[in-house]
């Protein structure tokens, strides 16, 4: 079996990177892993943290990018502002709680703090979305903790033929 082609959308979601008082730097970050791992980064876009926002981006991403997996980062923390998995939520069809306690169990080991993250991914139309941290280093990590399961994940969705 051939594994799917991925091809990715990044959406930054911070209120200080799209009002540009801050330079983004986890959407470059997770551009040069994607493109390391030979997927196809097709879109990327920021957002400010507001629901209405991140969903219509992501239904752009999908549309407009066509995009088979999307790829969060930021608002996935428990300041007011952070609104990211509310957001996704309302507008998928599962959610895959296995990603989420993934990327926390193993960010646990890194840090001490990551139980207080909200990662998660779900399945919006036939697009994975994975929303990730939004530090660099954070968002990269918890990518390469999920990245393995990816491909079978985007084949299930697709009803594409599995080696399972």
């Amino acid at each position: 079996m051939n594994a799917p082609a991925i091809e990715v959308g990044i959406l930054t979601i911070s209120d200080r990177a799209a009002a540009g008082t801050y330079q983004d730097e986890s959407g470059p970050a997770l551009e040069r892993a994607v493109t390391s791992r030979g997927w196809t980064l097709n879109a990327t876009c920021v957002v400010p943290d507001d629901e209405e926002r991140i969903q219509t981006a992501i239904g752009e991403l999908i549309k407009t990018g066509s995009c088979t997996l999307v790829l969060t980062t930021g608002g996935t923390g428990i300041t007011p502002r952070d609104v990211t998995p509310e957001a996704v939520r309302a507008i998928a069809s599962k959610e895959l709680p296995g990603f989420g306690e993934l990327m926390r169990t193993e960010s646990h080991k890194i840090n001490r703090h990551a139980m207080l993250s909200r990662n998660l991914a779900a399945v919006v139309g036939r697009t994975l979305v994975v929303c990730l941290p939004g530090s660099p280093k954070a968002a990269v990590e918890c990518l390469s903790f999920v990245a393995g399961a990816i491909p079978h994940a985007i084949a299930l969705i697709n009803e594409e033929p599995t080696e399972h």
